[in-house]
């Protein structure tokens, strides 16, 4: 990511100019004084996404002063996930001297806009990013400004840009491949927001273990729960009314497995007696669901601290090859697979 020369701000009238409104339009969409029609709002922010405009309030001092400070782009405040990987980054950049400042993206593409944009005029040095399903114009809005992004948790197709994540293929088939050798062939899978990649490996994973013992998904196996609780309750259910329902079921991230357990719970079915529920994501209060949850555990502390690091080369060396960095999760063998009521209580885990 070569650094680039010095070029001409550009101006709130530049932004108008190319939306095609007022300057005072512009104004009120920057600064949030006045609402403005949705479409208007969206030209202006497309416009500001091109241009590669930041506000002027407190960049140029801070830029020139260096903020140490870390922009933080995710959908943290929804998603508890994150929360552990929010704590590993912000750990390591207190031991290095940083400060970190958050913006919920709620996991669309306009809203990981809006929350590129509000760090870069706050005046960041770099964003650590967990991606939509489109990146691309939040990371072209970046590069206008010569701030580095690294990607963290999602894998893009941006070959251009440092990212981080978990392994998700291999993992996703070893929950299948375990639920298949103890006897399971009608094997579901609630995946998450379509477009993200997380999903798309996870299904990929999901996929391969079945074919791996001569399995192929059935008709209506495979759902969405669009990472959330609430609609991932909603689709356990359809899967529980089909007229040949799932013996087990593959659940994409935490979120959706707490809506999976409350559909269970309220259809008065038994884990793991009348279904397995096997999950990506371990959360801190896995172990005290019953039964307690067969999962793949990622090392979310330990990504946050490796995305801190990544941020911290590309800052001492901007003309560095990208880097991409998978890291691997572990098997934590519990009993809702329902192959484990008879284990110790303490966890079986295995690394990948």
């Amino acid at each position: 990511m070569p650094g680039r020369g010095p070029r001409r701000p550009v101006s709130m009238a530049d932004v108008a100019q190319l939306a095609g409104v007022s300057v005072t339009t512009v104004s009120h969409v920057v600064n949030r004084t006045r609402t403005v029609a949705a479409a208007t709002e969206q030209a202006v922010r497309s416009a500001i996404a091109e241009s590669g405009y930041v506000p002027d309030n407190v960049t140029r001092s801070l830029r020139s002063a260096g903020s140490r400070v870390v922009g933080l782009a995710m959908s943290a405040i929804s998603n508890p996930y994150f929360g552990d990987v929010v704590h590993g980054i912000d750990r390591a950049a207190t031991r290095q001297g940083y400060s970190l400042l958050l913006a919920d993206t709620h996991d669309d593409v306009d809203g990981e806009l809006r929350a590129v944009s509000d760090l870069l005029g706050r005046g960041v040095e770099a964003i650590v990013l967990a991606p939509s399903a489109d990146p691309s114009t939040a990371l072209r809005h970046a590069r206008h400004r010569d701030v580095p992004v690294v990607l963290i948790d999602r894998f893009s197709d941006a070959a251009d840009t440092d990212q981080i994540g978990g392994e998700n293929v291999e993992a996703t088939a070893l929950l299948v491949e375990h639920l298949a050798t103890i006897g399971h062939t009608r094997i579901a899978m609630i995946s998450g927001q379509p477009g993200l990649g997380t999903t798309q490996e996870r299904l990929e994973g999901y996929r391969l273990g079945l074919h791996r013992h001569g399995l192929t998904p059935r008709p209506g196996y495979i759902v969405t729960g669009h990472s959330s609780g609430e609609a991932a309750r909603a689709t356990l259910n359809e899967l529980l009314t089909q007229a040949e329902p799932p013996t087990a079921v593959v659940v994409g991230n935490n979120q959706m497995t707490i809506g999976a357990m409350r559909a269970v719970r309220d259809a008065g079915i038994n884990v793991p007696r009348d279904l397995a529920l096997v999950a990506f994501d371990d959360f801190e209060w896995a172990d005290l669901f019953h039964p307690r949850l067969t999962v793949i555990a990622q090392p979310t502390q330990a990504l946050g601290e490796q995305a801190l690091q990544l941020v911290l080369s590309r800052l001492a060396d901007p003309g560095a090859p990208a880097r991409r960095v998978v890291m691997k999760p572990t098997f934590v063998h519990r009993d809702s697979c329902g192959c484990g009521q008879d284990s110790p209580t303490q966890d079986t885990t295995t690394p990948l």
